[in-house]
């Protein structure tokens, strides 16, 4: 019942957001050259739950993996599996949602001078590889040591990209204060209350793929314990 609740909420606030930014929240900023569709920038309401939610899947990677060292149990490898896949998805949303953006905002879809978008490209690729790691070694003990390993060191990448606008600030804006003075002017009060909504959207979407996945982890686990014993 529980469940049917949470991913009931999650469809009907992502649905409300997602007509709350079409028509009825304001255009987040006005530039004085645009290089496209100014409605274009709407699409910042969604970049940046997006990206903050990537970047607290990774988290849920890191605490998960520390636990898996501390205490060898599954659960915390299985959480941290799920959280590393539904991260990467996030994060090439991010990459993606933030190109559109570029397009209109700097007259193309990469800026490859600017330290966020690498950065962020990073990212991805680290966590990407994470999952690639994990699919190339069979044995669960030392796949989950491993991969534990992995997830601790590879978040280094997630507090460098968070704060890359803040020490080299170029084309990507910082709006998350505190702001250098040409890295943008944070979010204004009449955008607030609406990319809130969306980031409580976003993070009930986070929560609802979490638990789906760990489910599906867990019975698959079960399925491959039953597989050995029965090859034993």
């Amino acid at each position: 019942m529980q469940k049917k609740l949470l991913f009931s909420l999650t469809a009907i606030l992502i649905l409300a957001s997602m007509y709350i930014v079409f028509f009825v929240a304001p255009i987040p900023a006005k530039p004085p050259i645009v290089w496209g569709d100014i409605n274009d920038y709407r699409i910042f309401y969604f970049h940046l739950p997006i990206a903050i939610s990537a970047y607290l899947s990774f988290a849920i990677v890191f605490i998960c993996s520390i636990m898996y060292l501390r205490k060898k149990e599954q659960k915390w490898d299985i959480i941290a599996l799920s959280s590393a896949e539904i991260g990467v998805i996030f994060a090439f949303l991010t990459l993606a949602t933030g190109s559109l953006w570029g397009k209109s905002a700097w007259g193309g879809y990469w800026d490859s001078t600017d330290v966020r978008l690498n950065t962020s490209l990073v990212l991805f690729l680290i966590y990407l590889s994470y999952i690639m790691v994990r699919q190339a070694v069979e044995e669960p003990e030392k796949r989950a040591r491993l991969s534990a390993v992995l997830g601790i060191v590879g978040f280094i990448s997630v507090p460098i990209s968070f704060l890359s606008v803040r020490f080299y600030a170029r084309s990507h804006p910082c709006v998350v204060p505190p702001c250098p003075g040409t890295g943008g002017g944070g979010i204004g009060p009449d955008v607030l209350p609406f990319l809130l909504i969306n980031f409580a959207a976003f993070f009930l979407l986070l929560g609802s793929l979490m638990l789906l996945r760990i489910e599906n982890e867990k019975i698959k686990e079960k399925i491959n314990e039953l597989k050995r014993a029965k090859n034993l």
